[in-house]
């Protein structure tokens, strides 16, 4: 499919944001599949939607391949403006925010443990602050994409890198060891360790255990605190845990062995959603609480 020279585009008539919403997302995929993932939606939308640009454009925008869809020429060239029109859009989106009143949904990312296990049990009474805001809380442990919008604000255990963020430290996560009580009594050369995986060996907390184990042998490895926290308290062995998850549960003790990893919580926005009056109602609260419990973390 070639340019018509012969069929201009009114774009105010023709052109579909949602359209190149698809389009863009598919190129930065690189499968229906992917990007179906992406937008929560299914492959054959997908497909719809950019064919639709295409017909629009009277552009082949792709090339159909057995492994993929594969950008034309024509294709990489619009991806640019593509990825402009994406950044405009996202620049209104959080210019909105600032406009807003205290009324509405602020998204909030945040490590799952850190969010079920601290700031579930907290957020009632700060909540009566902010009556006509609802709190989405996205649980996970990938860094969500504050400047494309997948969240207003996030709780990281690391400094964003990322140019352009806002981070404020507001807290610290203090670990120790802990297992079941059986394991105080232990010759501790010979505690069975629990630890991270692969995907996590770099965090301090494992590489701090790494060089405490010696000969002692991982009966277990996972990329989830709180399936370690259930290792430990169901006897399999010794962990490294947050203190706000292991300090409360009756089933475990922390061990004699001191544990120096202390990690800071960092809270983390991009500058334009500062002026929005309900995210920093949420902000307030979210310091206010780290505030109120460091000594729980």
């Amino acid at each position: 499919m070639q340019i018509n020279p012969d069929k201009p585009v009114d774009p105010a008539r023709e052109l579909q944001w949602d359209d190149i919403r698809h389009f863009l997302t598919l190129a930065r995929q690189g499968s229906l599949s992917g990007a179906a993932r992406q937008l929560g939606v299914e492959h054959s939308t997908v497909a719809r939607r950019v064919e639709a640009l295409e017909r629009t454009l009277d552009v082949r925008l792709f090339d159909r391949l057995p492994r993929g869809w594969q950008l034309t020429a024509e294709g990489e060239t619009l991806l640019q403006h593509a990825k402009a029109l994406d950044q405009e859009a996202q620049s209104f989106a959080r210019a909105a925010l600032g406009v807003a009143t205290l009324k509405g949904t602020v998204r909030l990312s945040a490590p799952p443990a850190l969010s079920s296990f601290f700031l579930m049990p907290r957020l009632a009474p700060l909540r009566e602050a902010w009556p006509d805001i609802d709190l989405e809380i996205v649980s996970e442990t990938r860094e969500a994409n504050l400047a494309r919008g997948e969240a207003d604000l996030a709780l990281r255990l690391s400094r964003p890198s990322a140019p352009g963020l806002v981070a404020r430290a507001v807290g610290e996560i203090a670990h120790g060891l802990f297992a079941t009580p059986a394991y105080a009594s232990m010759p501790s050369a010979h505690w069975p360790l629990l630890g991270y995986d692969d995907a996590l060996r770099e965090t301090p907390q494992q590489q701090w255990l790494d060089g405490f184990a010696g000969n002692r042998r991982f009966v277990l490895r996972s990329n989830d605190v709180v399936t370690l926290h259930q290792a430990a308290r169901a006897g399999l062995g010794v962990a490294v845990l947050p203190h706000f998850l292991a300090r409360p549960d009756p089933a475990l003790v922390q061990l004699n062995q001191a544990c120096p990893v202390s990690r800071p919580v960092w809270l983390v926005m991009h500058p334009d959603v500062r002026r929005s009056p309900r995210v920093r109602a949420v902000v307030d609260t979210l310091i206010e609480l780290f505030a109120a419990g460091q000594d729980q973390l």
